[in-house]
């Protein structure tokens, strides 16, 4: 199982990126996906979540409107989209995959991609 994250870097404050996250080893299309950011002294947060067949999203308050998540099943991957970046959205983020399963959850992460939004 891979869920590898890639797009991260160093923006100024206002601009972009997209993040995205490649998944292999497992069935994507039956998993829901997040993510997620940690920045140093604080706990791992949820960003932005997407159901299985992408019908509904959830995102983290201090994105909404900002940030934009998507997946396509058909290439393995859920990307985030990242507008009007401020510098307290620097953090680690990390691509989640999450399936429930009867009385558990089958849970993988990726390894993280820096975001450093500084001028």
């Amino acid at each position: 199982v891979q869920l590898v994250e890639s797009g991260g870097g160093l923006v100024q404050p206002g601009g972009s990126l997209r993040l995205s996250c490649a998944a292999s080893g497992f069935t994507f299309s039956t998993y829901d996906m997040s993510w997620y950011r940690q920045s140093p002294g604080k706990e791992r947060e949820l960003v932005a979540a997407i159901t299985s067949a992408g019908g509904s999203t959830n995102y983290a308050g201090s994105v909404k409107g900002r940030f934009t998540i998507s997946r396509d099943n058909a290439q393995n991957t859920v990307n985030l989209q990242m507008n009007s970046l401020k510098p307290e959205d620097t953090a680690v983020y990390y691509c989640q995959a999450m399936e429930r399963l009867g009385f558990g959850y089958s849970i993988y992460w990726g390894q993280g991609t820096q975001v450093t939004v500084s001028s």
